[in-house]
């Protein structure tokens, strides 16, 4: 009779009972890690990005911003020609003028209107003029005060459209509305900005890149395991060796669907003081989702190997229940477990009887010619 002694630390032991027994590969139950992680890809961007537009339509005069240019809140990044809505400007501003010349001159109107009333209300007492006339000079005034108030209606108006023009104007200088680092630019000086239909976008201004962001898509297999808090290990083709740590900060519930494939997006947040981490670079991330530290474990293969003869449950509701066969006296026992954490490799188990050093059966080999099979090198810890 051969027996093969199973190694220690989880090598693999090959055990021949007999010229015609079964041969049993086992790995020794020992006490280990579990850590569960999803891993994914994801995109690094800035926490924070805003996109800088014109609200004008014209030809860029000046460019004052460059690709990788601190910028400071209000700070002039670029200039539409101004001269056109400068016209318009000056045209509303002598608009104004004429409305504010003309309520003055209505308003003398009034005051003479009102006095040669007055004076005529002491005449028509005498008799002196017909009471006729003193009514065409009660409408005199009663126009003229009409007038003096549509004038200043006038004003307002005129003063709204100058307003308007003034915002126009204003609006030719293209301004940062925050502090931050330009990272995209789209326009050169003499170009023209159409901003007709759509707002162009001009300038990319990142806010801090000190704070970065992974906007990863995990698939909706995993997306239940995933929660804000839970740490998140990255690298970056540009630093292969250097791992890059974040937490994920927030799970977004709106579905991503790419040709019936349903992801989700998990922002990490990082840490980025030495900025090498840069917007645009592509990272390979794992979440770790649950760890487990020095607990029992057993291979995976252990908790799906079977025995036909040995494993015939009394009931239905027991055939379902983990289970893993132990080899004791060179025989096969069938042992009841609770699982716990996997990581893929490993599960974590629970049971009376079942403990560290317990040979568990992975595989069954059956030798055609009864000869034990060659010894195999303990290659896998």
């Amino acid at each position: 009779m051969l027996v093969g002694l199973g190694a220690i630390g989880g090598f693999m032991a090959w055990r021949n009972v007999g010229a015609s027994a079964p041969q049993y590969v086992t790995e020794v139950l020992s006490v280990g890690d579990i850590i569960r992680t999803v891993s994914t890809t994801g995109t690094l961007n800035p926490v924070t990005t805003v996109q800088v537009g014109s609200y004008v339509s014209g030809t860029v005069v000046s460019l004052t911003c460059d690709y990788n240019t601190k910028v400071k809140a209000g700070q002039v990044c670029a200039k539409i020609d101004p001269r056109p809505y400068q016209v318009v400007y000056d045209q509303a501003a002598a608009n104004l003028a004429a409305a504010d010349a003309q309520l003055q001159k209505d308003k003398a109107a009034a005051v003479y209107a009102e006095q040669h009333y007055a004076r005529d209300i002491g005449l028509q007492k005498t008799s002196a003029i017909s009471k006729d006339t003193l009514e065409n000079d009660k409408n005199a005034l009663d126009q003229a005060t009409a007038q003096v108030g549509i004038d200043a209606a006038t004003i307002k108006q005129r003063q709204a459209s100058l307003d308007a023009a003034k915002v126009n104007l204003d609006y030719t200088d293209i301004v940062s509305p925050v502090d931050g680092t330009v990272v995209s630019r789209s326009i050169d000086v003499g170009q023209t900005v159409a901003s007709s239909f759509q707002t162009p976008t001009l300038f990319q201004i990142a806010q801090d890149l000190t704070q970065m962001q992974v906007d990863t898509n995990v698939s909706e297999t995993d997306i239940g395991e995933i929660k804000e808090g839970q740490k998140a290990t990255f690298y970056v083709e540009a630093y292969p060796d250097r791992p890059f740590d974040g937490v994920v900060k927030q799970v977004r519930q709106a579905p991503i669907s790419v040709q019936n494939i349903v992801t989700y997006d998990v922002v990490i947040g990082v840490d980025n003081p030495d900025f090498l981490l840069l917007p645009g670079m592509t990272a390979n991330t794992r979440i770790t989702v649950g760890a487990h530290n020095q607990v029992l474990r057993v291979p995976v293969q252990a908790l799906r190997f079977s025995l036909r003869d040995h494993d015939k449950p009394a009931d239905a509701t027991a055939a379902h229940e983990p289970r893993v066969f132990v080899l004791r006296d060179d025989k096969p026992e069938r042992v009841k477990v609770t699982k716990g954490l996997s990581d893929g490799s490993f599960t974590e188990v629970t049971g009376t009887n079942i403990q560290t050093g317990d040979q568990v059966i992975v595989n069954m080999v059956k030798s055609d010619n009864g000869k034990a099979p060659p010894q195999r090198s303990p290659l896998r810890f």
